[in-house]
C-alpha cells in the first residue's frame, strides 16, 4: 500500500473512533454520503476541497492521514577504538539519549576519576565492571546495572584478565564528554 492507498482507510479508522457514522460525518463536512463512502473505500481520489472539512471535522491533520516515510531502522556507523576502548554506536547520531556498546580491555588499576556534566547509565553484558564513584570502588558482573551522575568523579574499567561489553546509555552532555573530547 502506498501511503495515499492509506487515506481512505485512516479517515475511516478516525471516524469509528470518534463514533461517527457516514452520515453524520459527511453531514458535518458539508458533502454527500455516498462522496464520503467512496473516499474511505478507495473509490474516490482524495483532494483538499475533500479533506479540509473532514479533518476540522474530526480534530486531525491532513498529514495524519498520509502515513510519513519510514527511514531504514538500521543504525550504520562504525565502531571506533578510543583509549583502548571499542566504542560501537547503537543510534543514530540524532538520537536525543546516544547509546553505545563498549569493550574494556582488561585493566589492573582504575584510570583517573573524571567529572563532567551529565547522566550515565550502563548494563554488563559480560566480564567484570570496575566503577569508581567518588571514593567507593564497585564490581558488576554480567546482567548488573549502575546509573550516576556524571558530576560525581567516576572511572569505569574492565576487571580481571578478560575485557568487559556494556551497553552505555548517555544524555547528551555525557555523551559528548564520553565519546567527543574524553582525555586519555
Amino acid at each position: 500500500m502506498t501511503g495515499l492507498d492509506q487515506i481512505g482507510p485512516r479517515l475511516r479508522a478516525a471516524r469509528q473512533e470518534r463514533g461517527l457514522t457516514l452520515e453524520e460525518l459527511a453531514e458535518r463536512a458539508g458533502m454527500s454520503t455516498s462522496t464520503l463512502s467512496r473516499l474511505e473505500s478507495g473509490k474516490r481520489q482524495a483532494n483538499l476541497e475533500l479533506l479540509v472539512p473532514l479533518t476540522r471535522q474530526l480534530g486531525i491533520r491532513i498529514d495524519d492521514l498520509v502515513p510519513a516515510e519510514h527511514p531504514d531502522p538500521r543504525v550504520r556507523r562504525p565502531a571506533t577504538t578510543r583509549h583502548g576502548h571499542i566504542v560501537a554506536p547503537l543510534t543514530r547520531e540524532s538520537s536525543p539519549v546516544q547509546t553505545y556498546k563498549v569493550t574494556f580491555p582488561p585493566s589492573d588499576a582504575a584510570p583517573a576519576p573524571r567529572v563532567h556534566d551529565g547522566f550515565e547509565w550502563f548494563y554488563v553484558l559480560s566480564g567484570r565492571v570496575r566503577l569508581v564513584l567518588d571514593d567507593q570502588e564497585l564490581i558488576l558482573s554480567r546482567g548488573e546495572a549502575a546509573e550516576f551522575d556524571t558530576r560525581t568523579p567516576h572511572s569505569i574499567s574492565a576487571v580481571g584478565t578478560r575485557p568487559a561489553e556494556v551497553i552505555s546509555i548517555f544524555n547528551a552532555a555525557g555523551e559528548r564528554m564520553h565519546t567527543l573530547t574524553a582525555p586519555s
